[in-house]
């Protein structure tokens, strides 16, 4: 069975040739090799890349059975979704502000976040994560804030045993790293314990980096070169992994997040 390339712009673009040859009557954009828009619908390829990567021997089979899924049953018309089903099941995630660059501002619900970013919504399926529309979100009845509120509710409780890796510099800062890999780490940031949490670790106020959609590491405020240390792996990690967010840092407080212009 032919290889399915593991990178993100090859995996993109061989699931994108498959749902070509599958649907060949369906428009399909490619949108910076992390998702398809399929007939007008944003279809997330993260969890799919992560099936196929715990098992890439099948990663044909995988796939194929991937879009079989989605195509002969109801996924693709969420329309007819409803709210009682989708409210236990909406998830955040951040993403930067140039997806917009490929998607209209207006057809994506989302809010505006900090370091020129967003935060858009998506129902977390069994076999497919979806972003949700602002078509979709008033069908149900609903403003961007209840979305809001049902993502961070849902984002609580998805994994409610988080597991933190503290880790001690050289430097005398301190690190807590999260790394649940399930496509939510970065959106962890908008847990809302999340200072009461990692504060007392911290030493109080700390910054926040999210180079990447399946990264998140929290700092303590210094020192300073730990602090510039960390910025420089960020600002790798940033450029090298897939579905970058930014390479800016975060500034969590009691009262919430801020920008890097706060962290400096």
């Amino acid at each position: 069975m032919a290889y399915v390339p593991m990178e993100p712009e090859g995996f993109a673009e061989h699931v994108a040739e498959m749902v070509r040859r599958l649907q060949p009557e369906y428009t399909i954009e490619l949108v910076g090799y992390s998702e398809l828009i399929i007939n007008g619908r944003r279809l997330d390829l993260g969890n799919l890349r992560r099936m196929v990567d715990h098992d890439p021997s099948r990663g044909n089979e995988i796939v194929d059975h991937y879009l079989d899924q989605l195509f002969s049953s109801d996924g693709m018309q969420l329309s007819g979704v409803t709210l009682e089903f989708a409210r236990t099941r909406v998830m955040p995630r951040i993403q930067p502000v140039s997806i917009f660059d490929h998607l209209s501002r207006e057809l994506v619900a989302h809010i505006p976040f900090v370091n020129d970013t967003v935060v858009v919504f998506v129902l977390d399926l069994p076999q497919m994560t979806v972003s949700i529309t602002t078509e979709q979100m008033l069908q149900w009845g609903l403003g961007v804030e209840d979305l809001e509120e049902y993502a961070k509710k849902n984002l609580d409780r998805y994994v409610p045993d988080l597991e933190v890796q503290l880790v001690e510099s050289k430097e005398g800062g301190r690190a807590a790293i999260l790394s649940e890999q399930d496509g939510y780490d970065a959106a962890r940031l908008l847990l809302s314990g999340l200072f009461d949490r990692l504060a007392p670790q911290l030493g109080g106020d700390f910054l926040v980096a999210t180079p990447a959609r399946d990264m998140f590491v929290a700092m303590s405020r210094g020192p300073r070169d730990f602090i510039h240390r960390l910025h420089d792996r960020v600002a790798v990690d940033y450029k090298r992994l897939p579905y970058p967010i930014t390479s800016e840092f975060f500034y969590v407080t009691r009262d919430g997040v801020a920008g890097s212009l706060a962290a400096a």
